[in-house]
């Protein structure tokens, strides 16, 4: 399946933290045909696993999340719903169209005052979630009885072509990522490994993370790469703050990162003449990389990223030829790794 044909089928359901079962189901169903065992565990994380038939071979695990950020029903007013934010971004917010998952998900937009009524002051101020509300076009009655308290809503956004070479979508962060795992398992199909390799589809990250935390406590793996979304260029911000759209995929560099796997994964990156770009993390990645590297006695760990623009926004972009590069620096990475881990 084409990678874009992937991020269609995955960006199309809700799955915010906590509620991730929709898209862990989507993600299954494209895992399954590539994996010898798959199965989720207790948090609900995806797992799968490809042994490579050698005793006591190590295991290299592969992380990427797949919840999104999202809204949660908190109460009722007038059939308007009110609701908090895990992930984001208020300014986001008003006039935008959202999916409430209840079965069969609802249509909502997020209220918002004409302009026309806004004071000079008021529009120059930032919106706090705490004012906003979800319409429904329900009765207070029928909003209570159709959406209960508890309810997750997410971005209502479809998959689409942004010029030639990029799409745009909601939870592109992270699905965007794990649409790599699923092509570098594929390009890895028909080749011999000597380490099992793992998948795991998180839950939980924009949470704190305790997808990965648990995942990788339970499956003890020797190596792991977190993969995740970094922060793509833009004219509003400066090349030091972001990196290059197509520019390939950015190995971490820091101390959540073993020197010797940023090593290995630029010289694979070399030896495919491959474009990859170094990005320097000073402390805490922000990703689940950070939490897996202490799991058990610790990890081996890397970091590897693909750009993407408008983070935690219904509009974020990816350039397919960077989730292409990513898979294939996977692929790479994880031929031989044994061998040569045993050197």
């Amino acid at each position: 399946m084409e990678i874009e044909q992937i991020l269609e089928r995955l960006c199309a359901v809700g799955g915010p933290s906590g509620f991730e079962r929709p898209a862990v189901l989507a993600a299954r169903e494209l895992l399954e045909p590539l994996m010898d065992e798959v199965w989720t565990d207790r948090l609900g994380s995806l797992i799968g696993v490809r042994r490579c038939g050698k005793p006591g071979a190590k295991k290299l695990l592969l992380d990427a999340h797949l919840d999104e950020v999202g809204l949660i029903v908190t109460g009722h007013k007038d059939g308007f719903l009110r609701f908090k934010a895990a992930g984001v971004d208020a300014r986001m917010l008003p006039d935008r169209e959202v999916s409430i998952l209840t079965d069969p998900p609802m249509l909502g937009v997020v209220a918002c005052l004409p302009p026309h009524v806004l004071s000079a002051e008021d529009r120059e101020k930032a919106p706090e979630v705490k004012d906003l509300f979800v319409d429904a076009g329900l009765s207070q009655e029928k909003a209570e009885r159709l959406i209960p308290i508890g309810t997750p809503m997410v971005y209502r956004a479809e998959l689409t072509r942004l010029g030639e070479r990029q799409v745009c979508a909601k939870s592109l962060d992270d699905r965007a990522c794990f649409a790599a795992l699923l092509r570098a398992a594929e390009l890895l199909k028909e080749a011999a490994l000597d380490v099992d390799l793992y998948i795991l589809g998180s839950v939980c990250e924009e949470t704190g993370g305790v997808g990965a935390q648990v995942g990788a406590q339970a499956l003890a793996p020797d190596f792991c790469v977190a993969v995740d979304v970094t922060f793509g260029r833009t004219p509003d911000c400066s090349k030091e703050e972001a990196l290059a759209m197509g520019g390939g995929p950015a190995v971490g560099i820091g101390p959540n990162c073993a020197r010797w796997m940023v090593k290995r994964l630029l010289d694979k990156a070399a030896g495919l003449d491959m474009a990859v770009q170094k990005e320097v993390m000073e402390g805490n990645s922000g990703t689940n990389g950070w939490d897996m590297q202490v799991a058990n006695e610790g990890v081996a760990t890397a970091l590897v990223s693909v750009p993407l623009k408008y983070m935690h926004t219904p509009v974020e972009v990816v350039e397919l030829s960077d989730i292409e590069d990513t898979a294939r620096l996977l692929a790479a990475f994880a031929q031989g790794l044994g061998e040569e881990a045993a050197q």
